[in-house]
């Protein structure tokens, strides 16, 4: 098999904050190969995003800071790189849609304007064609009239208009690799949908590999191949999304899962009870050594207070860090 075409290797990213050193990342691992799409879930402050912004070379440092570890394009390790090479990877190479269209848009230049930098300045392109790429990246995400949307400034756009603006920016250039941190944040139902049949029709469309990073466990069903599972900056679990999803071994999965609302197949209004994970996150500064889902875990055995699980094959293509997973397994 040929490798992926982003590989991450035991990353590790730790913030220094007033209450001790906070490890966000703690050995993280992951690939993706052209043309998949890979699902990262978790509650908020799981990691997500942070591993995100670990690809595109954007932790603010100070105070954070990649420990150690790899992320390979291709083969090429992208940590510890220039900022002047990261800056040519960024936008051409991989590129990203951010949680926030209005904060993520320069509010005094016009859409159209935004779009042709990236392309002006990863491809050298003129003014005109730059613009005229622009219009094209608009018509690709279904924003109608867009030579004249082209002339519009984000706040003058809908917000389904201006998250479609996101994409085409960061497809603009062509992207091998394209990160979408939560892009339907704030969105209704409706424009979600379309979001996402948008991003999944470009996907097959231009072969770009994908990484999802979402609480939507809906989408991930719908959209991604493989999914990785995120609690308090480790991955518990991840492999194939069908087998992670209709056979789950982690606890943590099984919880979030089940809080996803199904409507009762009986007729009247009865449905299903809504379920919750009880507590909550645990503090990056205070884990402990054992696993982080322990406290909150129903199934919890002694070792886990102590000893902190690895990832091992549960299934075929399907890895799980949990000692009750791993207990079962041995029965």
């Amino acid at each position: 098999m040929s490798d992926p075409l982003l590989a991450v290797s035991d990353l590790v990213v730790d913030f220094k904050t007033r209450a001790g050193n906070a490890r966000v990342l703690d050995h993280i691992s992951l690939s993706v190969n052209e043309g998949e799409i890979l699902g990262i879930v978790g509650e908020s402050g799981c990691g997500k995003s942070m591993t995100a912004l670990s690809i595109m070379g954007l932790i603010p440092d100070p105070p954070g800071k990649i420990t150690s570890g790899s992320i390979k394009l291709s083969g090429q390790e992208l940590v510890g790189m220039g900022v002047d090479d990261l800056c040519k990877i960024r936008g051409k190479d991989i590129g990203m849609i951010f949680q926030e269209p209005m904060t993520s848009l320069n509010p005094v230049f016009t859409v159209g304007e935004q779009i042709a930098e990236s392309v002006r300045l990863h491809e050298g392109a003129s003014a005109k064609a730059a613009h005229a790429r622009a219009v094209d990246m608009l018509e690709a995400v279904e924003i109608p009239e867009a030579a004249t949307r082209a002339n519009a400034y984000p706040y003058q756009l809908s917000g389904g208009m201006r998250q479609r603006v996101m994409i085409a920016m960061a497809l603009a250039c062509r992207p091998r690799v394209l990160i979408a941190d939560e892009p339907t944040t704030a969105l209704d139902t409706t424009v979600q949908a379309q979001i996402f049949d948008l991003l999944q029709n470009l996907q097959d469309e231009m072969g770009t590999a994908i990484i999802m990073i979402t609480h939507d466990m809906g989408a991930i069903a719908e959209l991604a191949d493989n999914v990785a599972v995120m609690y308090a900056g480790s991955i518990v679990e991840m492999g194939k999304v069908d087998n992670v999803l209709s056979h789950p071994d982690h606890t943590y999965t099984k919880g979030l899962i089940a809080c996803v609302p199904h409507l009762s197949s009986s007729p009247g209004p009865v449905r299903e009870r809504l379920m919750e994970i009880e507590g909550v996150v645990p503090a990056l500064t205070d884990l402990g050594k054992g696993c982080a889902f322990a406290p909150r875990c129903n199934a919890a055995l002694p070792r886990c207070s102590s000893d902190k699980p690895e990832l091992i094959a549960t299934q075929e293509n399907h890895l799980a860090a949990c000692w009750a997973a791993e207990a079962e397994m041995a029965e």
